[in-house]
């Protein structure tokens, strides 16, 4: 081969070429962003609508229908689902995957500018799911001071701080990039000044509370009149109103009555107060103020929380001045889980690194010649960073994990080359010779088997759903670190090879052990003496297996029948062991962290969550595992980038235990909390964990109809069949108890008999019961509204509300009672639909089932109720986006499958001697589902994936071993001896090509640390079908080529073939003998 020659040529070039890619790589380290995962586009939008003082259906109607009925003709539209609530609308519109969401949305903004919506209602905001649009970090404020005074310093001192901050480019000093964009307090109270009204009062003097809405707002005013100029001097003319005690909101004149000047005192009363609470945060047992955290797009997730951790010490000290019961804790760190990942995919590759580098000294015994082929690990991950950098790949979990799977395969090439080049030196070549033949010799073979690897890879672009896209990064790091250890292999190693003074060693087994080492360095004598044990079980092991392999070959190929009918037996009884494995979307991370969700019945004032938040609380802090309780009531967290749910019957209590990694714990804790949780009354709770992959619950059944009591009496009659189900917990349903309602009708003939406007009482109703934010108060820096609103008492029950006037100023008072009816009902809590339909979802968690199998129980169960015409029951959640991944994940497979077939037809010029490879495919998932099964792992996303790469590299034994026993039979060897010669020469290569590869994904498959759960299951995948591929390659392709020359020969004329002679300098290779 030219590159070959062109390397062992021009030894500087490719010094200097390894060189340039080692420092690239450094550099592009330094600069690769960090995150969790790959950036995930989910082709999912949400219409958010809020129509303030409607209820469900009136949001169904007026808001939700018209813009599903607008947004479902869009392209690309494949499910459209919505959520009606009070006052507030969610249209969440599902897109195929690899929609362009940016044209998308586009669209969408068309059509929702085309719908009629209520002239009250509020302009639609469109949003995306993203989970990297979650808060990286939440720190919560708390102490002994007053709320009020907590949310003060929380706006003033924290936020201004956080708010801003950027990182340094460490380049120039100067320079800064992206770092915080946003921080959101939550919790705490804020300030408001009241004004309360006495209701009587206004209506005696005949004030309507509209006038005094206008007058404060009149009154509370800053203006510029223009400038006047006198002489040489210019004067801006400001008016200065504004009030600045809110003493003097109280001698504010509202209207004369009989010339007699009526103040706010004469008819309510001014008091400093804070606004209605719609969300309390808590953190271990006490109330505080929560900051949350959001970075820029494009910044460093890591880099910006531990630039706001090195802000909080200064924070701290400044808060401790106002008092020193403060306290700023971190209750929540993305940025931890992420670093405890990124650390544990790195030991990972070291010790797969290290693992594989001893296997080489092990076959080789000489530490040249391992440090020559374990050249190609360091250089081959450290140039895959600078690819990494151009191609836009951050470091995660998953790209990471990529050069982790890959570590043990990244010598095989330099393996096989080097073997190669050995043998050539042995036969007395000289060393610039040996590198020149010896690796021209195998160079075809390795960049065949370097490109089935690699080519496996190319059908993810077709995977569909989550999959694709989460392996994508994947798929770039081992494609990058296999490319550079192929250069390695074909310049690198003949180079060092050539300038090498390999000298030819013709010991036997025991004049070695005799001797102190393989080659005459001290430093392998000494690495010798202390691994004398490990290379005395090892080299007894390999010696029986070189002396049995021919024998085994041999027999094999004379009973070709039997070996036959066992491999299909075993191939059939893989294959229903394989179906029958439990199946799963993506294996939930454990992090130590986990919510409870928590609901109570609709109407259930926020007093009375709160109450039963903190009755769990009680009960999670007495579990001693529990570290950290963060908790909100009247509110759900953020997901996604979303906005969080916010209603006064639900709250969220979040759970951060000691021990991070110890996923056995946090299943035993969480389901000891479920036990306890049971006595508590009229409380429905569901578990969860942080979601990155999926925002489907593992199990939902979906129940379309119309009518909302029979949907109702449907998901009873369901629930009650999944409690039967094995296995399912958190069972829990959207059909909610209704809220209950004071519905005003009026009378309209009434009002026109009486000359009243029936828009004008309405917004008298809203203003006395809701008050209205006249205008604001300026204090420093803040502005603090001014509520105006009838006292509590005055509206305090129905009865209160019918008494009201509605009519003030008028010479006959008139109650609200006398034009209007109240109606006293209960309405729907939410309305959901899908695809234009009513529709209920009852969700569920799995314990301790895979996701198939509790899905074929629940079909069984529902399957007997029998449903009224037009209503339908189906399965949904994971299990839907499941079979789609599946489904795309099984096309990838056969086509990276026939893709292998094309490069290995193109390497050998031959249609059959592919396909004879092409055996050890199915074989793999032999290993597969054995140890699957073995290690108690459903199939999944990332074992299918594990599967895809098999595909390309459970066929490169096969290549070099084919390819070695055609150059035999070209040289005029008989089949027969070709075949078994080729095994005997290409056995220590196949051993230990396999076994740095299996050793090197021993630690990812061993699951250890955070973020393990995407690792193993890819890990033991691999190794268990690598394994039994192997052993197959060394006796079922050589059976299987043998019965096609055959079935060739009789097909076509057998070419002249000239008689074998041996050459004489053919060297006869001594097993366990060293290289070098």
């Amino acid at each position: 081969m030219r590159i070959v020659e062109f390397s062992t040529r021009r030894r500087v070039t490719v010094v200097m070429l390894m060189l340039t890619l080692v420092i690239f790589g450094l550099i592009s380290y330094k600069r690769l962003p960090i995150n969790l995962l790959p950036d995930i586009s989910y082709p999912t939008l949400t219409v958010r609508t809020e129509y303030p003082g409607a209820a469900p259906s009136e949001i169904e109607n007026l808001i939700s229908k018209p813009i599903e009925d607008a947004v479902s003709v869009i392209s690309d539209v494949v499910r459209v689902s919505s959520r009606s609530r009070s006052d507030v609308s969610e249209v969440v519109i599902e897109f195929a995957w690899k929609t362009n969401m940016d044209f998308s949305s586009m669209d969408v903004r068309e059509k929702l500018d085309l719908v009629d919506l209520p002239d009250d209602a509020e302009r639609s905001v469109l949003m995306r799911f993203d989970p990297s649009l979650d808060p990286i970090m939440r720190l919560s404020l708390y102490g002994d001071e007053d709320l009020i005074t907590l949310r003060i310093l929380t706006e003033e001192e924290l936020k201004p701080v956080l708010e801003g901050l950027s990182v340094e480019s460490g380049i120039t000093g100067v320079e800064t990039v992206s770092g915080v964009a946003a921080v959101r307090v939550s919790g705490g109270l804020e300030e408001e000044i009241h004004v309360d009204l006495e209701e009587s009062r206004l209506a005696n003097l005949g004030i309507p509370i509209s006038l005094v809405i206008e007058r404060l707002s009149e009154e509370n005013i800053n203006l510029t009149a223009g400038n006047i100029k006198e002489g040489e001097v210019e004067y801006i003319v400001r008016t200065f109103n504004e009030f600045r005690q809110v003493e003097e909101i109280n001698d504010i004149v509202i209207d004369y009555k009989n010339s007699v000047a009526i103040k706010v005192k004469d008819i309510g009363r001014v008091s400093k107060s804070h606004k209605e609470r719609d969300v309390i945060t808590r953190v271990n047992g006490n109330e505080s103020v929560e900051v949350a955290i959001f970075k820029e797009a494009d910044a460093n997730t890591v880099t910006v929380a531990r630039l706001v951790k090195g802000r909080l010490g200064g924070i701290e000290k400044k808060l401790r001045k106002f008092s020193d019961t403060i306290r700023l804790d971190i209750t929540f760190d993305q940025s931890r889980f992420i670093e405890s990942s990124i650390k544990e995919v790195i030991s990972t590759a070291l010790w797969g690194g290290i693992l594989a580098v001893i296997v080489l000294f092990l076959f080789l015994r000489s530490i040249k010649s391992t440090l020559i082929i374990g050249l190609a690990i360091p250089i081959s991950i450290i140039s895959t960073f600078f690819f990494m950098y151009i191609s836009g790949v951050s470091l995660n979990i998953m790209s990471l994990g990529g050069l982790a799977l890959g570590i043990g395969m990244l010598v095989d090439n330099a393996i096989v080359v080097l073997e190669s080049i050995d043998r050539y030196h042995k036969s007395g070549h000289s060393a610039i010779d040996s590198a020149r033949k010896g690796a021209s010799e195998v160079g075809r073979a390795v960049i065949a088997s370097t490109l089935t690897t690699i080519c496996v890879f190319v059908p993810i672009i077709f995977v569909k759903g989550i999959a694709g896209q989460l392996f994508n990064d994947q798929a770039l790091t081992v494609t990058y670190s296999l490319l550079i250890s192929l250069l390695v292999a074909i310049t690198l190693i003949p180079m060092l090879s050539s300038v090498s003074v390999m000298r030819r060693r013709t010991r036997d087994v025991q004049k070695e052990k005799q001797s102190a080492a393989g080659d005459d360095s001290l430093p392998s004598k000494i690495l010798y003496i202390l691994l004398f044990p490990l290379f005395f079980v090892f080299n007894t092991v390999f010696s029986t297996i070189t002396k049995i392999y021919p024998r085994v070959l041999g027999f094999a190929l004379s009973n070709k029948l039997l070996v036959f009918i066992v491999a299909f037996s075993i191939l059939c009884g893989s294959w229903c062991l394989f179906i029958s494995l439990g199946k799963e979307l993506i294996p939930e991370l454990s992090q130590g962290e986990f919510s409870i969700n928590v609901r109570k019945s609709t109407g259930t004032p926020l007093s009375g969550t709160l109450e039963t938040v903190k009755k769990i609380e009680e009960i999670v802090r007495n579990n001693p595992a529990v570290d950290t309780i963060y908790s909100i009531a009247g509110s759900t967290s953020q997901a996604g980038g979303t906005i969080a749910e916010e209603r006064e019957n639900i709250g969220e209590i979040n759970i951060s235990l000691r021990e991070k990694s110890n996923h056995g714990l946090e299943e035993d804790v969480m389901a000891s909390l479920r036990e306890r949780l049971k006595p508590l009354p009229a409380v429905e709770y569901k578990f969860s964990r942080p979601a990155y992959f999926s925002y489907a619950t593992p199990v939902e059944i979906e129940i379309n109809g119309y009518n909302l009591n029979v949907i109702e009496r449907l998901s009873e009659v369901v629930m009650a069949k999944m409690e039967e189900v094995d296995g399912l917990t958190d069972i829990k349903s959207t059909v909610e108890e209704g809220i209950p309602e004071a519905q005003i009708i009026f009378d309209r003939q009434k009002l026109s008999q009486l000359g009243l406007d029936l828009n004008i009482i309405a917004n008298i109703v809203r203003d006395n019961v809701l008050g209205n934010v006249s205008t604001e108060f300026s204090k420093r820096d803040r502005k603090i509204d001014i509520r105006v609103r009838a006292r509590k008492k005055d509206v305090g029950s129905i009865e209160d509300l019918e008494n009201f006037i509605v009519n003030p100023g008028g010479e006959r008072p008139i109650p609200l009672a006398a034009v209007a009816e109240i109606n006293v009902k209960k309405s729907p809590g939410e309305i959901r639909r899908l695809n234009q339909e009513r529709v209920a979802i009852i969700s569920a968690n799995l314990i301790g089932r895979d996701l198939r199998s509790s899905v074929t129980d629940i079909e069984k169960k529902i399957s007997d109720i029998r449903m009224p015409d037009g209503y339908e029951v189906s399965v949904s959640g994971q299990s839907r986006e499941m079979l789609v991944a599946f489904s795309s994940m099984s096309f990838a497979i056969l086509l990276a499958v026939f893709l292998v077939y094309i490069v290995m037809a193109s390497q050998f010029e031959s249609l059959l001697h592919p396909l004879v490879i092409m055996f050890t495919i199915p074989f793999a998932l032999v290993g597969v589902a054995v140890a699957l099964f073995v290690t108690s792992k459903p199939v999944s996303v990332i074992v299918l994936i594990g599967v895809v790469m098999l595909a390309g590299i459970v066929v490169n034994n096969a290549i070099i071993l084919v390819d070695c026993i055609n150059s035999r039979i070209k040289e005029g060897m008989p089949r027969r001896e070709a075949i078994i010669e080729g095994g005997k020469i290409r056995l220590r290569p196949i051993m230990m090509t396999t076994t740095t590869t299996i050793l090197g994904l021993l630690p990812l498959a061993l699951g250890l640390g955070e973020g393990a759960e995407l690792r193993m299951p890819m890990g033991i995948t691999v190794i268990g079908g690598l394994l039994f591929s192997t052993l197959l390659t060394l006796i079922l392709v050589p059976v299987v080529y043998d019965i096609v020359e055959k079935i060739k020969e009789s097909v076509w004329k057998r070419e002249y073939v000239r008689p074998y002679c041996p050459p004489e300098a053919d060297h006869k290779v001594s097993y366990g003998e060293p290289l070098g």
